[in-house]
């Protein structure tokens, strides 16, 4: 069962990938704990099927935006929108991941893998990270108040186990991670330890969330075999990793800034 906050109430918090998996959920959860909502994602017709699920009594407290955060000048303006609409940020949520527009590019080998692809899943899971948190850190650093909160991933701290792809499938593709997505949300850890020390003097913190794998559309044999890899025997499911996502949101987490907080269920202590 989720925990209630009460100090996270009224907060503005935006959130990148908010139309997806992780991200329709965290928007579920803060609207139970009466938080305005700034739900940002680059797929027009997957936030309009979120806004469309919404309860008609949450519809006030959240604003729909879609927008390419990989594009510096379009971060700039998803934040300068927040603060016309509310004032201030008070939570800025990093949740946006790319497999780029083509997933079979995505889950090619790492020897075929293009420069394109490359280049597509590092301007959303790093750069867009990066440009989100310089413009939200810019209003955060002149309310001296503010906590930015980065999606990594378990393979930004291990490296991936290529037996439990044997006949492991993902929406019929044969899933592998490439070293694109690993390189990305590795240096997305590293950018949030700069920044919790950069901000945090300045009355800022930033923290990451390292989900392990999430049950959500694999085949049964790639279940077996993940959670066969996992002390807890299985994969994450959804809430569990928003749940933790939303401890960060809130003020029982204030002494936490630079701080992993690994939900995997055991996978990385092996």
């Amino acid at each position: 069962m989720t925990a209630t906050y009460t100090d996270i109430k009224n907060k503005v918090i935006v959130l990148t990938g908010g139309a997806g998996l992780l991200g329709s959920t965290l928007v579920s959860l803060l609207l139970q704990q009466q938080s305005k909502v700034v739900v940002v994602d680059v797929n027009q017709s997957a936030l309009t099927q979120l806004n469309d699920s919404l309860p008609t009594s949450s519809r006030e407290s959240v604003s729909i935006i879609c927008a390419d955060i990989g594009e510096v000048s379009q971060s700039a303006a998803v934040i300068k929108t927040c603060v016309e609409m509310h004032g201030r940020i008070d939570v800025l949520i990093n949740n946006a991941a790319s497999k780029s527009d083509d997933v079979a590019n995505f889950f090619i080998s790492d020897e075929e893998f293009s420069a394109r692809t490359w280049r597509s899943v590092m301007a959303t899971n790093l750069d867009g990270a990066f440009f989100m948190s310089q413009a939200a850190g810019r209003e955060m650093l002149r309310q001296r108040d503010g906590n930015i909160i980065n999606i990594a991933s378990i393979y930004g701290i291990v490296g991936p186990d290529q037996r439990i792809y044997e006949g492991s499938e993902y929406l019929g593709h044969q899933i592998s991670t490439p070293a694109a997505y690993s390189a990305s949300k590795a240096a997305l850890l590293g950018l949030t330890r700069h920044l919790a020390t950069t901000w945090g003097p300045r009355g800022l913190r930033v923290n990451a969330v390292t989900p392990g794998g999430i049950e959500s559309g694999q085949n049964d044999r790639f279940q077996k075999n993940y959670g066969a890899r996992v002390p807890l025997g299985r994969m994450a499911r959804v809430s569990e990793v928003a749940d933790a996502i939303l401890f960060l949101v809130s003020e029982q987490s204030q002494y936490l800034n630079g701080h992993n907080l690994v939900v995997d269920g055991g996978l990385s202590v092996w």
